[in-house]
């Protein structure tokens, strides 16, 4: 058979192929009986560099080691990953690079365990940023029902001290409520989706089945002297703007809740994307705006495929989207991606900048830790060549 391959940018390869056909079969004698098309990511080149951490036979990771919080230090790396063990109870171990892939070390007991009832199944996916002298890691806490928004400080990267819950603590009765008093155009159907849910399964009576608050990071500087934070109320992101921790009181969420509405920076928009999304590493500041590469849930035959993708957001006012890719930054494609404790699934959540190489931490398929480094130029044009 005469085959003929092709790389095409995506959108391209469907009217293409048509003249490509017509053009081969009228000059060649012979007829190009298949034609494959290679559909690309245009203009974008992601390397992937593989697994740098997995588990080990140490008990509190021996089940998955996934989703680092990454600080840069120079040409140093602090990890704060999610360490896993029987029975999915979750703590954070810390490791350290040299460079943006060489582990030189990593410890052998937790560096934050589970000390609290609101985090007793899980201390999970943590995010550091540091803002003037203080490192701020948020992360999930999970005490086997509700998973939360939870903070700690540190000012040397060893010792942190917890300041529990940062995110609303209202069931969904009080959040169907809230939600109900927000402008409904502007409001996202899936909103209304676990109230819905639970209500049809007979959980919604349950008081202390509360609102499901995470995916927290913060901007690396205040903005406007504020703090700045993105989370993620299913299904896309919003913004939470701040004076002091003390300020995120129940008084300060019901008023937020009842407005949500004005605060949404990001729901679901393209297909790869649209059950739900969430913000992935800290963003990081360009001269185009605040850079944020985050995931984005696909549900599919085969169950549910998380993607990583970038967006672009105003300097001054983030709240305000710039732009977003319409197809995934990068994809499950390899096997440690593919299968794993939950399969098909890359989550992105730290970075790292050695020059213009652009790095990626992502948990992948829920049990390893693996790498993707890309031009952040290239990613930055790109972006503002979107529509």
């Amino acid at each position: 058979m005469n085959q003929l391959i092709i790389f095409v940018n995506r959108g391209d390869a469907f009217p293409f192929s048509f003249v490509i056909l017509f053009l081969l079969n009228s000059i060649f004698r012979f007829p190009i009986l298949r034609l494959n098309f290679i559909v690309t990511n245009a203009m974008i080149t992601i390397e992937k560099h593989g697994i740098i951490l997995s588990p080990t036979d140490q008990y509190f990771e021996s089940n998955g080691v996934l989703n680092p919080g990454i600080y840069q230090e120079g040409n140093n790396l602090h990890l704060f990953y999610r360490a896993v063990e029987d029975g999915n109870y979750s703590t954070i171990g810390y490791a350290k690079s040299e460079g943006p892939l060489k582990i030189i070390e990593r410890a052998t007991n937790p560096l934050i365990s589970r000390n609290f009832e609101y985090e007793k199944h899980g201390v999970e996916d943590s995010r550091i940023t540091k803002i003037e002298d203080i490192y701020y890691m948020t992360y999930t806490a999970y005490d086997g029902v509700n998973t939360m928004g939870a903070l700690a400080v540190s000012a040397d990267l060893k010792n942190f001290e917890k300041k529990g819950i940062i995110s609303p603590r209202v069931n969904y009765r009080q959040f169907k409520y809230f939600i109900q008093c927000c402008e409904q155009s502007k409001i996202n159907p899936k909103y209304h989706h676990y109230y819905n849910l639970f209500d049809e399964i007979g959980l919604i009576d349950e008081e202390n089945r509360l609102l499901r608050d995470k995916n927290i990071v913060l901007f690396p500087r205040k903005i406007n002297g504020k703090f700045a934070m993105l989370h993620r109320i299913w299904p896309g992101i919003q913004i939470v703007y701040f004076d002091d921790w003390t300020d995120l009181n129940p008084q300060f969420w019901e008023g937020y809740l009842k407005n949500l509405h004005d605060y949404i920076v990001m729901d679901p928009k393209y297909s790869f994307e649209a059950n739900y999304i969430g913000a992935g590493c800290p963003p990081i500041e360009t001269e185009y705006g605040w850079l944020l590469i985050y995931h984005g849930v696909e549900e599919t035959a085969n169950g549910k495929v998380y993607h990583a993708s970038a967006a672009l957001f105003h300097l001054d006012k983030p709240e305000l989207e710039i732009a977003r890719l319409s197809s995934p930054l990068f994809s499950p494609t390899k096997e440690w991606e593919m299968k794993g404790v939950v399969n098909h699934v890359v989550f992105p959540t730290g970075t790292a900048l050695f020059g213009k190489e652009l790095y990626i931490y992502y948990g992948a398929a829920d049990k390893h830790i693996a790498v993707v480094s890309l031009n952040i130029d290239e990613l930055l044009h790109e972006l503002k060549k979107q529509p």
